[in-house]
Order: structure tokens, then C-alpha cells, then sequence
């Protein structure tokens, strides 16, 4: 998999854009991964529900925690 430097990508995007491939382009900063970019048409169907049974949600995620009173 190809990997470039988030300033050299900046520099190339539209170009980039045009040439990336079914494996995409790793976007580096500072040598460390930090996004991917692939095409739309890439398997990335895959990703959905990949986490399943990984991940544990702990008490109401819908929730800020914080009590509060809405009457005056």
C-alpha cells in the first residue's frame, strides 16, 4: 500500500485523486497513519458492522450524565 506525507498530499490531491487505486493511499503526519483515502467503488462494505461483539456500550449513550430539571 502506497503511503505519502499529508503536505506532499496537499500538494498533489487533485492528481492523487485521479491515480488511486483499489488498495487506496495511506496519508501520513509526521510518519504516522492518519487517514486513507480509496476509491468509492473500493470494498470498504467490509467496515460495516465490524465491530460487533468488540465493542461494549456502558450505560445510556444517549445521555449526558448530567442530571438536570426542565421546569422552572
Amino acid at each position: 500500500m502506497k503511503q505519502i506525507a499529508a503536505a506532499k498530499f496537499k500538494e498533489q490531491c487533485l492528481s492523487l485523486l485521479d491515480e488511486v487505486d483499489q488498495d487506496g493511499l495511506v496519508i501520513t503526519k509526521r510518519g504516522k497513519p492518519v487517514a486513507k483515502l480509496i476509491p468509492i467503488g473500493a470494498d470498504s462494505a467490509g467496515l460495516i458492522g465490524s465491530l460487533a461483539g468488540k465493542v461494549k456500550i456502558k450505560d445510556d449513550i444517549l445521555s449526558t450524565g448530567v442530571p438536570w430539571n426542565a421546569q422552572p
